[in-house]
């Protein structure tokens, strides 16, 4: 599984400490969003910058649906349409595995999303497409707190109805 990762708050008032590990996820601004793996590691960042963040746990289907929406991705870089070969003439299971071993190959969009999906590979190490997604404010507005924690009833920290707010956000 992998975390979904949306902030919520702007860049005003953030200290030096946030900012910094808000840049290692790749969230500079407003509505940026990212998708990074389930581990000790990341969770212990995502609950150091929970005033800021929403985070949620996501399936494959959604990542498909997200990823196939909001990325930006390179053409010349990324084939889009998936197919059973990739742009070098590998087959699918010759590209996962070259992947792994090479996270700068291209490879088609389905190889991607599975290998992200299942912890294989970080996002920002593939050379086709962007470590975020720009996000719109959501349509209808929010329908709890912007500024208190999930717990209180607001939208920040580990948000169980997150990705309702993303498809609303796409």
């Amino acid at each position: 599984m992998v975390y979904l990762v949306v902030r919520m708050k702007g860049t005003v008032n953030v200290p030096l400490w946030a900012n910094l590990t808000l840049e290692n996820l790749h969230l500079n601004k407003k509505f940026r969003a990212t998708i990074i793996p389930e581990n000790e590691q990341t969770l212990g960042m995502l609950r150091k910058i929970k005033e800021l963040v929403s985070w949620s746990s996501v399936d494959d289907a959604f990542i498909k649906e997200f990823i196939e929406k909001k990325a930006r991705t390179s053409a010349s870089k990324l084939a889009t349409a998936p197919t059973t070969t990739t742009a070098n003439g590998m087959n699918n299971d010759d590209a996962k595995s070259n992947i792994e071993d090479n996270p700068h190959q291209n490879t088609d969009l389905s190889t991607v999303i599975t290998t992200i999906s299942q912890n294989q590979t970080y996002l920002s190490k593939i050379s086709g497409i962007k470590p975020w997604f720009a996000l719109n404010p959501p349509k209808g507005g929010f329908s709890k707190k912007s500024k208190r924690s999930y717990s209180q009833n607001g939208i920040l920290g580990e948000n169980k109805e997150l990705i309702s707010l993303v498809k609303r956000m796409m």
